[in-house]
């Protein structure tokens, strides 16, 4: 059974917008709460000053999941990263996002809108959310990631 959802944080540079855009309305059909981080339009912009916000509400537990995007997903992954409490998969297909979920326990994943469809970008977000982590041994393995 897949983790509770709370609300999503989403957040992009302009590469991602798009994506983004389409994420907000498939998610809200469902039913999920989301909360946007910006950017608002496809203007280009610096991802960080959207991309840590969105990271943040999932640190601070404001929402528990969070969507991260950008042209390659790279620096958005990296910066989410930064974030103390934040484990962001960058996903490039169905398979990534699960075991970014099953074996990673990501809050948080990474996509990028010049890399895979926008269909694909739906299935990627669907696969993650109903997806769960099996901890077992992959639980040491995540207490390991945390520096203090």
């Amino acid at each position: 059974m897949a983790d509770t959802i709370t609300c999503v944080a989403i957040g992009s540079d302009h590469a991602g917008y798009e994506y983004k855009e389409k994420i907000i309305e498939h998610l809200r059909s469902k039913g999920i709460e989301v909360k946007d981080f910006g950017t608002d339009s496809p203007e280009s912009c610096d991802y960080p000053d959207f991309i840590h916000p969105t990271a943040q509400a999932v640190a601070n537990g404001e929402c528990s999941h969070g969507i991260v995007l950008g042209g390659s997903g790279n620096g958005e992954a990296i910066a989410a990263n930064k974030v103390k409490g934040v484990r962001c998969a960058l996903c490039w297909n169905i398979e990534t996002a699960q075991l970014g979920k099953q074996h990673n326990n990501a809050n948080v994943i990474s996509i990028g809108e010049r890399q895979v469809t926008g269909e694909l970008a739906l299935e990627i977000v669907d696969a993650w959310l109903a997806s769960d982590f099996e901890g077992g041994r992959h639980l040491n393995r995540i207490s390991k990631i945390e520096l203090d």
